[in-house]
């Protein structure tokens, strides 16, 4: 006799909008948390004299530093941006489906520009 699982599975479920918006909205505070360990090393950094932050800075300026710039870049505009949209839920605004995907892709749109924006001008 063939077992059927107790519920669907993620196999069974294609992939919507929301759900990938909602699970990248997760993904992106988890990254903002390991965001501020490079905060962290930054102040130590600072604090411990020129030795400790050059090394920092050469690890920064390395192709692994700038990936990470930029991850944290997209993570914060995205999770801003996001966020706003989902306090407009909260509110009661935008909550027929043609909205939510509109302001949906929305997010996608803006968070691209403006980390773009961001990375050119901090960076």
């Amino acid at each position: 006799m063939q077992e059927k699982p107790l519920s669907p599975h993620l196999q069974i479920y294609k992939p919507q909008l929301t759900s990938v918006l909602s699970i990248m909205h997760r993904i992106s505070g988890v990254s903002l948390i390991a965001g501020l360990f490079l905060l962290l090393w930054w102040l130590y950094g600072l604090s411990q004299g020129g030795e400790a932050y050059i090394y920092l800075m050469v690890f920064m300026s390395s192709f692994l530093g700038y990936i990470l710039k930029l991850a944290l870049i997209v993570s914060v505009t995205f999770h801003l941006i996001n966020g706003i949209r989902h306090i407009s839920w909260d509110l009661g605004f935008g909550l027929d489906i043609k909205i939510v995907y509109y302001s949906g892709w929305g997010v996608v749109l803006v968070t691209a520009i403006a980390s773009l924006l961001l990375w050119v001008t901090l960076l």
